[in-house]
């Protein structure tokens, strides 16, 4: 007995799922894999409880205070600062921009120029040892002295401090 031939939705006319909500496609932003945006999404989305797609940045910016980001994250917690004197609702895209255009574009030597300058706080135009202990405590990284110390002789081209081309060669080398 031969059955009756099923009809077939050719691909170019099936219907594509409806995205629900304000989700939308994340924007690309040099230096930030998607994964990358989506985990910034994620974490504005924790502030925005309304769900409006907008958040007050004075209630972010307590928020980050009372989760210590004034002490732990100091470049973050001034970022919202600077965010609260615009004194309006920001969207997603306003604080996406507001976050990448700090963090620069690892992809360029401007971008990496910028990235360096967040380690060297102390305006030495290289990055020691104080500033790795710096960074590590605000990113909540146990590393010792001594790591930090032995990560240092191996990046610094002179053994004790990472320059601005070393810190370049680093970032944009693909293998270690």
């Amino acid at each position: 007995m031969r059955s009756k031939p099923q009809a077939q939705v050719p691909v170019t006319q099936k219907q594509q799922p409806q995205k629900q909500g304000n989700a939308r496609k994340p924007q690309e932003r040099p230096g930030l894999t998607d994964d990358e945006i989506d985990e910034i999404r994620e974490a504005f989305n924790l502030f925005d409880t309304e769900g409006t797609g907008r958040v007050d940045p004075r209630e972010l910016k307590a928020a980050m205070q009372s989760l210590g980001f004034d002490q732990k994250n100091p470049t973050i917690f001034n970022m919202i600062a600077e965010l609260e004197n615009e004194g309006t609702d920001i969207d997603f895209d306003q604080f996406l921009d507001a976050i990448t255009s700090k963090l620069g574009n690892r992809e360029n030597r401007d971008g990496i120029n910028k990235i360096f300058d967040l380690f060297d706080d102390d305006g030495s135009n290289s990055i020691n040892l104080n500033n790795l202990k710096r960074v590590a405590k605000e990113l909540g990284e146990t590393m010792t002295a001594e790591e930090l110390a032995e990560m240092l002789e191996r990046a610094a081209s002179n053994g004790r401090e990472i320059t601005r081309e070393d810190f370049y060669n680093i970032m944009v080398k693909r293998t270690f």
